[in-house]
């Protein structure tokens, strides 16, 4: 989902970490990567590819714990971030409620009705609490296969996302944005892999959907992305739907993917794309993550 602000004032300098996370970052900078885990078929040359896993987490933590801090922080806020850029309904908080370990190995991230909400776009308290965590400065790859696998929550108005921004100082969209995976709760059995550049965002990013034929909320599936130089590959439960090259972009438009790319998941409430919730939406809406990973092809 386009972020059309500059990352919050706390994400401007990388905070510090693990040694173990440093040097894991270091690594993922120049991993190879594409494909599919553990033998699926793919299309192309990704069908023969094999796969090293370089990172994981795989949320195993205590029940009700946050999420690992030395891997994801929290991006916060509504009207500090402007809606972010597409007035969103929902205030991002650290709190545990809105996103913890369930105690059987998957973080949830949980949107509910505001209890002593933060401020909104549209200078009114927002109605919604809910959680974004990223990992700007402590896990990023340049190359590789990225995967989660992911729960969505039904209902009119739920935006969750799986996504990843270029790891740059640069404004959006000069770094470049991938969207591994976005879901709308008002077209239940379709999600949306998308790559958003300069003169290719926003509503003309370059993406395509994935119909499922049925609810994509009634059962977990695989998100993945596969970069390599000069080639962006999505898939979904290990099948090619989605291929972005040079030779895809408008004309005169540049190709902004050769960098450090860090991890989002969030859950938004409302927005430009999916309209506000209606009378048939429940919350809390939870948003389930059995893992994220990332591989390094060989």
């Amino acid at each position: 989902m386009p972020d059309t602000t500059p990352p919050p004032a706390h994400h401007s300098a990388w905070p510090a970490h693990r040694l173990f996370a440093t040097l894991l970052a270091l690594a993922l900078l120049g991993c190879g990567g594409g494909g599919v885990a553990h033998g699926a078929a793919s299309a192309g040359a990704a069908a023969t590819a094999r796969w090293a896993l370089v990172w994981s987490d795989e949320f195993n933590a205590a029940a009700g714990s946050p999420p690992n801090r030395s891997t994801w922080s929290d991006d916060l806020g509504n009207a500090e971030a402007n809606g972010w850029g597409n007035h969103e309904l929902q205030y991002y908080t650290a709190a545990p409620r809105n996103a913890f370990h369930d105690g059987k190995g998957r973080l949830v991230l949980r949107a509910e009705r505001a209890v002593n909400p933060g401020p909104c776009w549209n200078g009114r308290p927002c109605d919604f609490t809910s959680a974004r965590i990223l990992t700007r400065g402590k896990v990023s790859y340049t190359y590789g296969k990225v995967e989660a696998r992911i729960k969505v929550p039904a209902g009119v108005g739920l935006w969750p996302a799986f996504w990843s921004l270029g790891d740059s100082h640069l404004p959006w969209p000069q770094a470049g944005e991938l969207d591994i995976m976005e879901y709308v709760g008002k077209e239940p059995n379709t999600t949306y892999g998308t790559a958003h550049g300069p003169g290719y965002s926003g509503g003309s990013g370059i993406g395509r959907p994935r119909p499922f034929g049925t609810p994509v909320a009634d059962r977990f599936h695989v998100f993945t992305l596969i970069k390599r130089p000069n080639e962006i590959i999505w898939q979904v439960d290990g099948i090619e739907y989605h291929r972005l090259t040079p030779a895809s972009l408008p004309p005169g438009a540049p190709w902004v993917f050769e960098r450090p790319f860090f991890l989002i998941l969030n859950l938004a409430v409302g927005g430009d794309w999916p309209g506000p919730p209606d009378g048939s939406t429940v919350f809390p809406a939870r948003m389930l993550v059995d893992w994220v990973r990332i591989y390094q092809e060989r």
